[in-house]
């Protein structure tokens, strides 16, 4: 280099020096654990009890090996999709964000017999499976149901998910305009598909997350409780975050549309089974007015501080026995999904075989 020609490296070295350090992009959060660890140090309703979580993480551990859980589990079920069963690619990942965009409140003050449930491939179908069955069965009748606006009806939702029995599925206006909604924000922002939306998150559950949050309001599950005030409000998120776990388990962590480089950031579910669980296992313990209203069964209204607390301190309690889990086994291959995923199957085999010990909370919401 001659004495005429510039130093570029020590051109670029002063021009940082001057204009400061450069700016590195921050990685992506949901803010959904930070929410969760701050409704836990403030609730006065909800307590964990800490010998007990470390005994459910030994537990839980124990039995996820045994059962050999994996996200392969997922795939396994006969209802849900997924390309070993034929299924394109881009149908699947459609059909899993219908799903988790309706997928809220299946609960019924009914007996077995006569709350609402769907018949498909022989079989009765109840809850959060009512909806995958009635969604499978909806495509095999007519594969364009959910995507003409004008056809899609209060009257031809109620054919969609036509009852077995004599109860209608709870809230079908709300799914009506969850799916209203999304279908126009896809056709604005997303290419009409979301394919376009899964892949705008270059592969980050976080990101993912957040774009559900932010251009959809159905999936914006965001609270301001007057207990917890403060300037952020309380991000739970569980929609937006299962529709991410249900991808990447669907596609078992692998592919443009199931590999997330940070899915250990998405936290478990705030819903209503996995709190039952959790106090089930002894983990969480509610104060006595909060607990006589979940044993009798009366209306816990959605963004009350009791619900906040419920939900908020089920996320914060599975991520401490997520961690215990950790320390105990380093190097273990599990996250607050597969444990989430463990809860709610053993939950609903508990309510199957008669063994629940106590009701879960009763909220009717479109959050979970």
């Amino acid at each position: 280099m001659s004495d005429s020609e510039p130093d570029l490296e020590l051109l670029e070295l002063l021009r940082q020096h001057i204009a400061g350090k450069p700016q590195v992009a921050a990685e992506p959060d949901t803010g959904v654990l930070e929410s969760a660890e701050y409704v836990y140090n403030n609730s006065i309703d909800v307590a964990l009890d800490m010998r007990s979580c470390k005994n459910a993480a030994r537990a839980i551990y124990s039995q996820m090996q045994t059962k050999s859980y994996s996200p392969a589990t997922w795939a396994a079920h006969e209802l849900h999709p997924h390309p070993s069963k034929g299924d394109k690619p881009e149908d699947v990942v459609a059909f899993i964000f219908t799903m988790d965009l309706l997928n809220f409140c299946f609960w019924s003050e009914r007996g077995e017999e006569e709350r609402f449930s769907i018949e498909y491939k022989g079989r009765r179908w109840t809850g959060y499976w009512s909806l995958v069955a009635a969604l499978q069965r909806a495509l095999e009748e007519d594969p364009h149901f959910w995507q003409n606006e004008e056809e899609l009806t209060l009257s031809t939702l109620k054919h969609v998910f036509r009852s077995a029995t004599s109860e209608e599925m709870p809230l079908l206006a709300a799914r009506l305009s969850c799916l209203r909604e999304a279908g126009q924000i896809l056709y604005e922002k997303f290419s009409c598909h979301p394919l376009h939306l899964v892949t705008s998150s270059n592969n980050s559950a976080a990101r993912l997350v957040n774009t559900l949050a932010s251009n959809f309001s159905c999936f914006n599950d965001t609270h301001s409780p007057p207990s917890f005030p403060r300037k952020k409000p309380i991000r739970l998120l569980k929609r937006a975050q299962i529709l991410v776990a249900d991808l990447w388990a669907c596609f078992e962590g692998q592919g443009p549309y199931g590999k997330f480089y940070d899915i250990d950031k998405i936290t478990m579910f705030a819903d209503y089974r996995i709190p039952q669980m959790l106090n089930q296992l002894g983990c969480i313990q509610y104060s006595p007015p909060l607990e006589t209203a979940v044993q009798l069964k009366r209306d816990i209204p959605s963004g009350s501080n009791w619900e906040i607390q419920l939900r908020a301190c089920s996320i914060w309690c599975v991520e401490l026995i997520r961690r215990e889990i950790l320390r105990e086994n380093p190097g273990a291959r599990v996250n607050a999904i597969l444990i989430d995923f463990f809860l709610y199957d053993t939950i609903k085999e508990m309510e199957n075989e008669g063994r629940e010990r106590a009701p879960h909370h009763r909220t009717r919401s479109i959050w979970y």
